[in-house]
């Protein structure tokens, strides 16, 4: 049995709903939806999809990601 990939995704609220997108995946993956869940649920689909369509390679597979983190920085 093969192994499922396990996939950080970024979800962000706006005044407007949410926007999830994973990180280390190769093309643009993007799911939305009224609350977490909603965007949660739509980027995993997305990210089958995406799996379905593209395989396995659209996978970064850099194991070197193991956490991730939201900065803020001023720019000037």
């Amino acid at each position: 049995m093969r192994k499922r990939p396990n996939i950080k995704i970024i979800i962000e609220k706006h005044k407007d709903g949410y926007v999830g997108y994973p990180i280390g995946m190769k093309g643009v993956v993007v799911g939305q939806g009224d609350t977490y869940e909603e965007a949660l649920k739509d980027v995993r689909s997305a990210i089958r999809f995406h799996i379905e369509t593209f395989g396995v390679q659209a996978i970064d597979r850099d194991e070197s990601i193991l956490e991730a983190f939201v900065a803020e920085a001023e720019v000037s």
